[in-house]
């Protein structure tokens, strides 16, 4: 290894900030519109926002304020059982006691910063004690006593460089995703729960579409007993438009595709990760069928995925707490997605749910009370061929981001060990 690289202690180029919470009893301090990062919140590499927020007074009374591009480390937690949450702030945040907030010292750049301690994260993981009651626990003490080797300035802003335009790519493909479904499911809200085609035909105003799509909604809305619906669409329960849990055929022992609940998404629906292990209990499905999850508190966070990541007829399986749903025919099978990220199927199931406390769950007969407004096959056929190909765009770059996570991967342990330098990765050729 070249002399330029040297030897040091985390603690030599990294100063560690804890965070705190303000009093709770305090509604002044909570709701405003600093972000306040706790375990729950850091699921993503680059951290946009936060479940909860604080306001200025929060902010001097209880907890700490950093700058954006501060690199937070979840320093206690579940999580760290298993896996070790480093983030990199994208605005200005504040932050919990579980977690530690990272700057750099004079030798080393911000932005390389967080590479470094992702490419160490196994030798991190192997400080992690148990804090009593199952969780883990990082000692600030021997964080900043670890040992790590760090190149020159001018190599560690070539290595951020690298890295860090691989990890901009799958951050605009996941914007990107976000956008395309929440267009999805802006234009399910509009056309089969607010039906805003038919009122406004109805009160003889633009519907704002094109004109061979508005003819397919009616021009009236009648009473039901869902209340107002457009004219010609039938009130119908949940198991008559959709199949619960249909059946799939996989044997046991089979190796096949499994999802587990820890990466099933809150938002989006792509999951988190596959991964390969032999069929043994569980829900099996196939792609084109929407998984929701039906125990709390997976179920209240949002854990929902549209199945769209499995080679043609392929079974995949996952956790026995999930509902499968696939839609009959004419609905396509977005439909199904989109319902069950909706508002008032959320609300239902979670209504719905019986058993004792902290181990609540939906009954899957349950769903046969719940009635939807079953819209023209001519409308149906029309919601599948608009949305379609925004849930295929948006698989598109989700198989691209996992390549490129792949190649980032790959490179991060090599460049900051200096076994590959950044010359020779040029060499490989860009990916973006």
């Amino acid at each position: 290894m070249a002399g330029e690289w040297r030897k040091t202690t985390l603690g030599e180029v990294t100063d560690f900030l804890s965070g705190g919470t303000p009093s709770t009893s305090r509604l002044d301090y909570w709701g405003g519109s600093v972000p306040w990062v706790s375990a729950k919140d850091m699921k993503r590499f680059r951290l946009d926002d936060t479940e909860d927020h604080v306001t200025d007074d929060g902010v001097a009374n209880g907890t700490k304020l950093v700058p954006a591009g501060t690199v937070l480390l979840l320093a206690r937690g579940m999580t760290l059982l298993n896996n070790l949450p480093i983030c990199i702030a994208n605005r200005s945040m504040t932050f919990n006691q579980d977690v530690k907030a990272l700057r750099p010292k004079a030798g080393i750049r911000n932005d390389f910063l967080p590479y470094l301690l992702l490419g160490n994260k196994g030798r991190l993981l192997g400080l992690v004690d148990l804090a009593g009651h199952g969780t883990g626990r990082l000692n600030t003490d021997e964080l900043r006593a670890l040992d790590v080797v760090l190149p020159p300035e001018p190599e560690q802003r070539a290595i951020a460089h690298i890295l860090g335009a691989l990890d901009d790519k799958i951050e605009l493909n996941r914007r990107m995703n976000e956008t395309l479904e929440a267009i999805a499911r802006a234009l399910f809200k509009s056309w089969f729960v607010n039906f805003d085609p038919v009122r406004a035909k109805a009160e003889g105003r633009d519907p704002g579409l094109p004109r061979h799509i508005a003819d397919l909604f009616p021009d009236r809305l009648v009473e039901s007993e869902l209340g107002e619906i457009p004219e010609g669409w039938r009130v119908e329960p949940l198991l008559e438009l959709i199949e619960v849990n249909p059946t799939r055929a996989l044997r046991k022992g089979e190796l096949a595709p499994y999802l587990d609940m820890a990466n099933m998404p809150t938002r989006g629906h792509t999951p988190n990760a596959v991964i390969e292990r032999p069929f043994g209990s569980g829900m099996r499905f196939m792609n084109g069928d929407t998984l929701a999850a039906r125990i709390t508190p997976c179920l209240e966070n949002g854990k929902t995925a549209y199945v769209d990541f499995l080679e043609a007829g392929q079974v995949g399986w996952g956790s026995t707490e999930y509902i499968v749903l696939r839609p009959k025919s004419p609905l396509p099978p977005e439909f199904a997605y989109c319902l069950a990220r909706s508002d008032g199927f959320r609300d239902f199931a979670i209504q719905s749910m019986t058993g004792t406390s902290g181990r609540q769950r939906v009954p899957a007969e349950s769903l046969s009370h719940h009635l939807i407004a079953s819209p023209s096959k001519e409308v149906a056929q029309r919601f599948g061929a608009l949305v379609a190909p925004l849930f295929a765009r948006a698989r598109k770059a989700s198989v691209e981001s996992r390549t490129l996570a792949a190649l980032r991967d790959a490179l991060l342990p090599k460049l900051i060990s200096g076994e590959l330098r950044v010359k020779d990765a040029e060499r490989l050729g860009s990916p973006l």
